[in-house]
C-alpha cells in the first residue's frame, strides 16, 4: 500500500508541475527594453530596435495633426510582446512595396530596393532613369492619384505595405485598403523643415527593408558633406541678398522664413530677404510687397516653373523690374527634368541636401567652389 501511495503521489506531483509549466508558458510576454536608433534632426521620427522587431513612431504626420502613429515591424517568427500597442503590423523585410511620393524613390534606390516597388500613383512624375526602366518593363503599375488611389489595382497587387502621406488626415483610399487588410503607413518626411531632417527619413525605409546599416551609413555621409559645405560658406566675405519664388495669378508665393528652402539660403551664407517671416511653409504676398523688399536683390532663385527670361517676361512685365532679372542673376531648378517631365529637384533634392547647398554656395560665392558643376540649380536661359 505504501509503495502504491508513493507512486500515486509522484504522479500527482508530476501532473502539478506539468500544469504549472503550461501556465508559465502561457504568461504574456511583456515589453522589453530596446535600443533607440539615433535620430538627430528629424523631428517626427522615432525608431526603437528590439532585435527581431522594431517600433516606429511617426509624430506630426501632417501639419497640426492631433495624433501620432505607432508601427510594429516584425520579422517572421519574432518574439513580440503581447502588450505592445500599434496601429499597423508589418512583416519585415518587406518584399512588395507601394510608395506614393517621388521623394520616396531615391530612398529605395539608395538602399538598392527599387525592384521591390510594384505600384505608384502618377508614374510620369518619376524622373529617375533606374526606376523609369522598371516602369517601361511593366514592373511598376499605375495606381491612380494619391488622393484617389485605384484600390482595385492595389488589392490585385497585394503589397506588403503602402507608404503614404496625407495633407490633413483624410484619405478614403487609405481607409479602404486598411479595411481590406493592406497595411498603410504614414511617412512624414515632407513636414520636416530641416534639410538634414528630411534626409534622415531614409532610416524609416531602412527599417522596413532590413537595411538600417546602409541607411545610417548613407545619412552619415550626407550629413558630413552638408556640414562641411556649411562651414565652407562661412568663409565668404560678402553676404548677397536673395529673393525666391514667383507669382501665381495675383499672388507671389515664396518660402517662409523657417522653411526648408529658406534654411538652405541661410546655410549658404546669403541673406534671404524674407528670412525673418514666420512659418515653415510658403508665404503668399502681393507683388508690390515683394517688389518693395526685393527689387534690388542680388540673386533670385527657384522662380517656380519658369526656365527662361522670355517665359518670365511673357508671364508678367512686372518681373523685369527686378535687378536680378536685369542682371541675369536668376537660377532655376525647374529645367532639370526626367524623360516624362518630372522635375528632378522635387524627387532627389530632399535626399541630397548636400548637393543643393553646394549648388547655392557656388552661385552666391563662386570663389569658394571654383569649376563646380551644379546638380539642380541652373542659370535661367
Amino acid at each position: 500500500m505504501r509503495k502504491t501511495s508513493y507512486i500515486i503521489a509522484l504522479l500527482i506531483f508530476a501532473a502539478f508541475l506539468a500544469c504549472k509549466s503550461d501556465k508559465e508558458e502561457k504568461k504574456p510576454i511583456l515589453t522589453r527594453e530596446g535600443e533607440e536608433v539615433e535620430v538627430k534632426y528629424a523631428s517626427g521620427l522615432n525608431i526603437v530596435d528590439f532585435g527581431d522587431h522594431m517600433i516606429i513612431t511617426v509624430e506630426n504626420p501632417w501639419p497640426n495633426a492631433d495624433r501620432t502613429y505607432r508601427y510594429l515591424l516584425a520579422e517572421e517568427g519574432a518574439d513580440v510582446p503581447q502588450d505592445i500597442k500599434f496601429d499597423e503590423r508589418i512583416k519585415i523585410p518587406v518584399e512588395k512595396i507601394v510608395v506614393t511620393s517621388t521623394t520616396h524613390i531615391p530612398s529605395l534606390e539608395i538602399l538598392e530596393a527599387e525592384k521591390l516597388l510594384i505600384g505608384f500613383p502618377g508614374l510620369d512624375y518619376i524622373s529617375s532613369e533606374k526606376t523609369r526602366k522598371l516602369i517601361s518593363e511593366g514592373k511598376i503599375k499605375e495606381i491612380g492619384k494619391n488622393e484617389a488611389l485605384n484600390t482595385e489595382s492595389l488589392l490585385d497587387l497585394k503589397p506588403d505595405v503602402v507608404i503614404g502621406f496625407s495633407i490633413d488626415g483624410s484619405n478614403k483610399s487609405f481607409n479602404t485598403l486598411q479595411k481590406s487588410g493592406i497595411p498603410v503607413v504614414f511617412n512624414a518626411d515632407w513636414t520636416e523643415s530641416s534639410p538634414l531632417g528630411k534626409v534622415e527619413w531614409i532610416k524609416f525605409f531602412g527599417a522596413f527593408l532590413g537595411k538600417m546599416e546602409a541607411a545610417n551609413a548613407f545619412f552619415e555621409e550626407v550629413e558630413k558633406e552638408y556640414l562641411a559645405a556649411r562651414e565652407l560658406a562661412k568663409e565668404a566675405k560678402e553676404t548677397p541678398t536673395v529673393v525666391a519664388g514667383a507669382m501665381y495669378k495675383d499672388q507671389w508665393y515664396l518660402p517662409a522664413g523657417n522653411s526648408w528652402q529658406a534654411l538652405f539660403i541661410k546655410d549658404a551664407n546669403a541673406n534671404y530677404l524674407f528670412g525673418q517671416t514666420e512659418g515653415t511653409g510658403s508665404l503668399s504676398l502681393s507683388f508690390e510687397t515683394v517688389l518693395a523688399e526685393a527689387a534690388h536683390a542680388d540673386f533670385w532663385v527657384g522662380p517656380a516653373q519658369f526656365t527662361s527670361y522670355e517665359e518670365l517676361r511673357n508671364a508678367s512685365q512686372h518681373y523685369t523690374r527686378f535687378e536680378a532679372f536685369k542682371n541675369q542673376n536668376i537660377y532655376t531648378f525647374a529645367s532639370e527634368k526626367g524623360e516624362t517631365g518630372g522635375v528632378v529637384f522635387y524627387e532627389l533634392a530632399p535626399m541630397r541636401p548636400d548637393l543643393v547647398l553646394k549648388d547655392l554656395i557656388s552661385i552666391f560665392h563662386p570663389q569658394l567652389l571654383p569649376d563646380y558643376n551644379t546638380t539642380f540649380y541652373k542659370p535661367m536661359e
